[in-house]
């Protein structure tokens, strides 16, 4: 078991597996893309695989595979694979901006990988292609529909944008309702490969909820585990649910439990902090296997207690990375 210096137990890592992404969401990185990183800075499958195992053997009981997106990467269901078969993983989900999953929609639903968050900033076709600069938004939705068809647990996630997409959050809401799905609002952070900062936003988590109370005021709150980062409601006569994630506010963080591992190996433990360690040269060395072990329990007994004090150990600094180079 992984518990850090705050007494929080870390039993999820988010584990990225490319810096790539084929869309060029502007909240994300410039219109010309960032630095990706070079293939032999990323760690291989192997290698994914083999962190993986071992920080499931620590204690690691739940893995999302993320990116950039994740199926940029062509050898990714080799990981997927070899995650079904780890011992004590009761759970491996996916986020994806759902472009190129339709391929592997079957082989997931065999592998029992049933959780799969998609990144989808508006129900608007123009509005979609204007902020993820790509004419992608017909296969995003017909993958989408798939997969709620397929009967995955689908979760949408909705950055709230500010004079960009803040009108589409009653209609994604009400084409919604008839699905069993949760449509996740998330505050907008200014990690975009420092193509714009901001020290405060008008979309913040109170301001998201009373504008769909203006539309919903029957909905109703629910009971969520004391680990989620999202406040979640239920409005009468919906099928799925909505909720709001806090992500620039950051009420959650008494109770993370998260780790990230990026694409290139960098141990980040809190989305705000610097990266603690880098496991891409430590594996790669004899007994790499046990000195990433002491380097996960040294990374996780130096955690901030809070993102709004991980940001300080990089002040000037935090925002200068796209959201694709740290794990989404």
């Amino acid at each position: 078991m992984l518990i850090d210096n705050h007494n929080r137990e870390i039993n999820y890592l988010r584990l990225a597996v490319t810096d790539r992404c084929n869309l060029r969401c502007n909240y994300c990185m410039p219109s010309e893309g960032i630095n990706f990183a070079k293939n032999d800075k990323l760690l291989t499958i192997e290698e994914l695989i083999q962190v993986g195992s071992i920080l499931v053997e620590q204690g690691i009981d739940k893995i999302r595979i993320t990116g950039g997106e994740p199926f940029v990467r062509k050898d990714v269901m080799v990981l997927m694979r070899a995650l079904t078969k780890m011992e004590g993983l009761e759970d491996i989900s996916i986020t994806t901006n759902a472009t190129l999953i339709g391929s592997h929609i079957y082989e997931l639903k065999a592998l029992g990988i049933k959780n799969i968050n998609v990144s989808l900033d508006s129900i608007n076709k123009e509005t979609f292609e204007r902020i993820t600069r790509r004419k992608q938004f017909e296969t995003v939705h017909n993958n989408l529909i798939r997969l709620i068809t397929e009967g995955f647990n689908v979760r949408i996630n909705f950055i709230v944008l500010d004079g960009q997409n803040e009108q589409d959050i009653l209609p994604i809401i009400e084409v919604m309702k008839h699905y069993n799905v949760s449509v996740r609002f998330l505050e907008e952070m200014p990690f975009n490969g420092g193509s714009k900062n901001f020290t405060s936003i008008k979309w913040n988590y109170k301001a998201i909820l009373e504008h769909i109370a203006q539309a919903y005021p029957d909905y109703q709150k629910l009971e969520s585990p004391k680990t989620s980062t999202s406040i979640n409601y239920k409005i009468p006569g919906h099928q799925g649910t909505f909720g709001i994630i806090p992500s620039f506010s950051r009420t959650f963080c008494g109770s993370c439990n998260r780790l990230r591992v990026t694409a290139t190996g960098d141990v980040v433990t809190c989305l705000y902090g610097k990266p603690k360690v880098n496991l891409r040269d430590i594996i790669r060395e004899a007994d790499g296997e046990e000195n990433v072990k002491s380097a996960i329990l040294n990374a996780i007994g130096n955690r901030a207690k809070t993102g709004f004090d991980a940001q300080q150990e990089h002040s000037t600094t935090v925002f200068d990375s796209s959201m694709t180079s740290i794990g989404g």
